[in-house]
């Protein structure tokens, strides 16, 4: 067959461009990252054989192997695994076929650090081999099959793809190495490198030519004591099985003993992973049975809320053979399952409790993934609760609801919140001048899911959740303190004025507003929109709506403040009948501010623009 010449995708051209020319301060990990793919080729084809058996061979030994040929100049690196068709070597070596693939290109800088990070959260390890070679063959036959593929490529715009010999299974990479990175063609450096970063891989890695005991341990890590394990074992184990290059922030290892038996090695990530929010939800933990592997996407076996953990759960009392179907209804995994989140939950209000400004970090990286379980996790909302972190209009950092409820004023009767998408933003609304003003703290909520665990919620302890955009915050029954005096309603324009001020609006808005009524929660703005009680939220709405799930704007309360100096004089001018059209421009201008305010559009700008210019002619003249 015709050797075949294939263009690289523009993401993975632009990742080896900054592979081969930026990461050079940890340039051994490109030989961790092919031990660890090398393993879990071998891992998939064991599961496989278990239904499959002919696949193996004859040949059930795994195993990896390290070859150096230092006259060629080359390193290789081979595997007896499950190997790759030649679509999966254009899958895997050619494009990067997953979630998200935009935003990790995007937030590639350049820069060393930052990016080597990114590479490990993303899942592209293969390609860290171009830190070290400029030329790259891949040999592979798929178990099964009769026909190996040669896959080469320097790195640079594309690769070539042919037919050729392997006469057996498996996986071999040959790299040649640059004229820098010669020492990892020495025996001792590649030894050194293995128990560094892969002494943990339960298969076993030998150097070429050399039968005896493997480089490596070559014992599945979380079978071991913990008193047996280093922090540094732990850390490169996690590299290994979260394919990620961050530290883990928490480590839980432990083995469950009773009715169901099963050891369980997790890790909570430093850093977000670029994937996070991936419409499947789907969790990485490997799961194991006896030691071998079953799947790596057990849906079953953690909820989608704790998918941003990584590791392995092996149990003893699944059945080897166990189908994805039969996952998904088995009463042992269920028991594993309802453990495993027993386990994390009270480890992270252990951290919540004796780590503050650590769980700060963690809260800034998942919270909004662990909030989800609020609505979806009926449960464990309560203990979900307990560990939920908001920021606040009272606060610097972090507060808890616990917090929040013990600083509660007299009067106060509900826990106060506002939702938006920028916390500084909040802090500018309107709405919260007469909170301020009574120091009453509102919780500030910028996730979207913040949305849907709310109403599904409805009350911490004896505290509803209450929206300060709704029209029934009323803050009246709230006692003022000399610190918090109440907004001084002396200088209110008279209640009858007021009155005909308000009919006049109505009159002219009509259906563009639900209604207009008169407010006390501003101490600054001359106006505000607000949701009826019984309405949808308004930072919801525009969320459906930039979604295209609504079609038409809701029309909302108009709440005008009668201490404000304009409101007042637009009192004023409401007794007499001249002023018919200034109110009327009047009452469109402020409609329109109170939306721009809001982030909401400005349905006729132009007639909007004409209004504007007509307002400040008449106070020019």
């Amino acid at each position: 067959m015709v050797k075949e010449e294939l263009r690289f995708e523009a993401e993975v051209s632009k990742l080896l461009d900054i592979v081969a020319h930026s990461l050079y301060s940890n340039r051994e990990i490109f030989l961790r990252e092919l031990i660890s793919n090398a393993s879990d080729a071998c891992d998939k084809l064991r599961y496989e054989a278990l239904t499959t058996p002919g696949l193996l061979d004859g040949d059930g030994a795994f195993g990896i192997g390290l070859g150096v040929d230092a006259e060629a100049g080359t390193l290789t690196v081979t595997d007896n695994g499950i190997g790759m068709s030649r679509e999966e070597l254009i899958d895997n070596l050619g494009t990067i076929a997953r979630s998200g693939t935009q935003a990790f290109v995007e937030r590639l800088s350049g820069d060393q650090k930052k990016d080597t990070n990114l590479i490990g959260q993303f899942g592209v390890g293969f390609y860290s081999s171009f830190m070290v070679a400029d030329r790259v063959e891949v040999i592979s036959r798929r178990a099964g099959q009769d026909v190996a593929w040669r896959w080469t490529s320097d790195g640079r715009g594309g690769y070539g793809l042919e037919e050729a010999a392997r006469d057996s299974r498996g996986t071999t990479i040959i790299l040649r190495m640059k004229d820098d990175a010669k020492e990892f063609l020495e025996d001792f450096r590649l030894r050194s490198v293995v128990k560094t970063y892969s002494d943990h891989i339960a298969v076993p890695i030998r150097m070429a030519g050399d039968d005896k005991e493997p480089v490596n341990t070559a014992s599945a890590l979380w079978t071991r004591s913990r008193n047996d394990i280093g922090e540094e074992q732990y850390k490169e184990f996690y590299h290994h099985v979260a394919h990620a290059f961050d530290e883990p922030w928490l480590t839980l290892h432990g083995k469950a003993e009773g009715v169901v038996e099963y050891t369980s090695l997790l890790f909570v990530p430093s850093s977000k992973p670029l994937d996070l929010f991936d419409v499947d939800r789907k969790q990485k933990i490997k799961l194991y049975v006896r030691r071998v592997f079953i799947t790596d996407d057990c849906e079953g076996l953690l909820p989608p809320y704790l998918r941003f953990l990584r590791g392995v759960v092996d149990s003893e009392d699944l059945p080897l053979n166990i189908s994805r179907e039969m996952l998904q209804h088995n009463p042992v995994l269920a028991k594993i399952k309802s453990g495993l989140v027993k386990k994390v939950l009270g480890e992270l209000a252990r951290k919540a409790t004796d780590a503050t400004d650590d769980y700060a970090t963690f809260w800034d990286n998942f919270g909004a993934v662990l909030k989800e379980g609020l609505y979806e996790d009926f449960a464990n909302k309560d203990k979900l609760l307990e560990l939920a972190r908001f920021r606040s209009t009272t606060a610097d950092g972090l507060v808890s609801l616990a917090d929040y409820v013990g600083r509660m004023k007299d009067g106060q009767d509900a826990i106060y919140y506002i939702t938006g998408e920028d916390v500084a933003a909040l802090k500018r609304s309107p709405h919260l001048e007469g909170f301020r003003a009574k120091g009453v703290e509102v919780l500030l909520l910028t996730d979207p899911v913040d949305e849907f665990w709310l109403p599904a919620v409805g009350r911490f302890g004896d505290q509803p959740f209450k929206s300060a955009t709704k029209a029934g915050s009323d803050l009246d029954n709230v006692a003022a303190t000399e610190e918090t005096p109440d907004a001084a309603r002396s200088e209110e324009a008279p209640a009858p004025q007021v009155e005909r001020l308000v009919a006049a609006f109505k009159g002219t808005l009509g259906e563009a507003v639900k209604d207009v009524r008169v407010s006390h929660r501003m101490t600054d703005s001359a106006v505000c929109l607000v949701a009826d009680d019984d309405d949808m939220d308004m930072n919801l709405a525009r969320m459906l709506r930039r979604h295209q799930r609504i079609d038409d704007d809701m029309p909302r309360i108009l709440e005008l403040n009668p201490g404000h100096p304009l409101v007042r004089r637009l009192a004023e001018l409401a007794d007499g009948e001249a002023t018919s059209a200034l109110l009327e421009d009047a009452a469109h201008l402020l409609l329109d501010q109170a939306r721009i305010v809001e982030g909401e559009p400005v349905p006729d700008p132009a007639a909007f623009a004409r209004r504007l210019a007509d307002a400040v002619r008449r106070g020019l003249a």
